[in-house]
């Protein structure tokens, strides 16, 4: 009983842990992206030699990225247990798979572009459209099915929740047309993810006080 007891107070722990370090990482990938190429594609999306490092550091990144974000879908869905809704559960899984896909499938053309001497503006085309169209959808249906669990367990309080329906609709409509849109994602995971540490500092604290 012990054991379990103390497998449900961890878990909060590394859900929070694995989110800020997911936000983080993924947010400084999307900047350094944007710095290096600031229209993001097209013919103006020129990768000067001054801003390769940009790239590279960004690409070195994702990888870390990608492994938090799985650690953190991991820990929000143990955070269910058995009164997930199968359904929502699996869609949820399911986008959150999806996004990580595309997001590893972006870098590796960004990064096939980048040894080319002669880079084509379909390659980078093809990689950004990859992870703002497509990955930031995947995203968008993750947050909201995560708002849906998190309301439907009472685990988000209801600013929480709305927020997030507005960052999975600003992700589903807006998408590539607007610059610097990917960060809402980030952005959300990190509000997430201090939520559930601050909620698992709280649960511990009653447990842990002398009887």
């Amino acid at each position: 009983m012990e054991e379990s007891t103390g497998g449900r107070l961890r878990t909060p722990r590394s859900a929070g842990t694995a989110g800020v370090v997911f936000a983080v990482l993924l947010a400084a990938a999307i900047v350094l992206m944007r710095i290096a190429i600031p229209s993001g594609n097209g013919a103006e999306a020129v990768i000067g030699p001054d801003r390769i490092w940009a790239v590279r550091v960004a690409l070195e990144i994702v990888p870390f990225a990608g492994i938090s974000f799985l650690w953190f879908t991991g820990a929000l869905r143990s955070l269910a247990g058995e009164a997930e809704d199968r359904f929502v559960a699996t869609v949820f899984l399911g986008s959150g798979l999806v996004f990580v896909a595309t997001l590893f499938g972006a870098a590796a053309a960004a990064g096939t572009v980048l040894e080319e001497s002669a880079p084509s503006d379909f390659g980078r085309h093809y990689a950004y459209t990859l992870l703002a169209t497509y990955g930031m959808r995947m995203a968008a249906v993750f947050v909201f099915t995560a708002s849906a669990i998190g309301r439907r367990l009472g685990v988000f309080p209801r600013p929480l929740v709305l927020t997030g329906y507005l960052a999975g609709l600003v992700l589903t409509v807006v998408g590539s047309g607007v610059p610097w849109s990917e960060l809402v994602f980030p952005a959300w995971a990190l509000l997430v993810s201090l939520h559930v540490l601050r909620a698992g500092s709280r649960s511990r604290a009653p447990a842990e006080s002398p009887a």
